[in-house]
């Protein structure tokens, strides 16, 4: 199990000490990543009273200055979605960049290669899709670019993810299901739900690759069962319950007893 980030934790008791809390993060927080979610959570939850603003802003803009990814990523996440400080794309993209730029060449072992990695995630995604009203322009190439030093060099499940479907889509890589279920393959065997499910519906339907229903299903079984509680529950529950509908009942029989068996061994996301 990954160690928990001395960093992390120094900076959420920071923060709650601040807003007098007496709240800290959970002692099993697996990562740096791990940790600056669960503060976004926690902040998500507070009053406008609470939150104070600036002296929150303030502690985390003094760990920023002085390199600290996870404060960083804090920032970037608190900009991102306006929990604590008004709304800001511009300034989230920043605190993202910054992130990647100081630490693209990390060594993927390193305490903070996730937040590192999801940053490159993050900027990928903007420079994919483009901020117009906060000057970041449309780049597809420059978004493939950064999710894919992501997807290789951080080994990073979501962005291997996004990958694998770059290479199903005209507008991504060009199509190439081999490609694509290659990279769904590698996120799927790290637990990550959206590839479990996607490569699952290839193997079931055979698209592009030979079909092997009963371990697709087995992979839509897995993938229903991790993505339960989180946003994508909806559409992988739909895929899922499709795909079992029309199997043969004795391969969808065969195909729940592997994901009973196997599915712990794929549920680290």
């Amino acid at each position: 199990m990954p160690i928990v980030r001395s960093t992390a934790f120094a900076l959420a008791a920071t923060c709650s000490a601040l807003l007098s809390l007496g709240t800290v993060l959970p002692a099993q927080a697996q990562s740096a990543l791990d940790a600056a979610q669960e503060l976004a959570q926690m902040l998500d939850g507070m009053t406008a009273t609470e939150l104070s603003g600036d002296n929150l802003v303030s502690a985390l803009e003094g760990a920023a200055d002085a390199g600290q990814p996870i404060a960083l990523w804090q920032l970037g996440t608190m900009y991102e979605t306006g929990a604590g400080v008004q709304k800001d794309p511009a300034k989230a993209f920043q605190y993202f960049s910054r992130i990647a730029n100081e630490n693209a060449d990390a060594p993927p072992s390193s305490l903070d290669a996730d937040i590192v990695a999801q940053s490159f995630v993050k900027i990928g995604d903007y420079y994919l899709h483009g901020v117009p009203d906060a000057g970041i322009p449309e780049d597809a190439s420059r978004g493939h670019t950064l999710l894919m030093h992501a997807a290789t060099y951080f080994g990073d499940a979501d962005a291997q993810y996004r990958v694998g479907m770059l290479y199903l889509s005209p507008e991504g890589f060009g199509v190439n299901p081999l490609q694509g279920a290659r990279w769904l393959s590698l996120a799927a065997r790290k637990g990550h739900p959206g590839a479990q499910a996607r490569l699952g519906e290839m193997l079931v339907l055979g698209n592009g690759i030979e079909a092997q229903p009963v371990e697709g299903l087995m992979w839509l079984n897995i993938a229903y069962r991790s993505a339960l509680g989180t946003s994508d529950e909806g559409w992988i529950r739909e895929l899922t319950d499709s795909a079992m509908a029309k199997a043969d009942p004795a391969q969808a029989e065969t195909a729940l007893r592997a994901a009973d068996t196997l599915g712990s061994q794929f549920a680290e996301f």
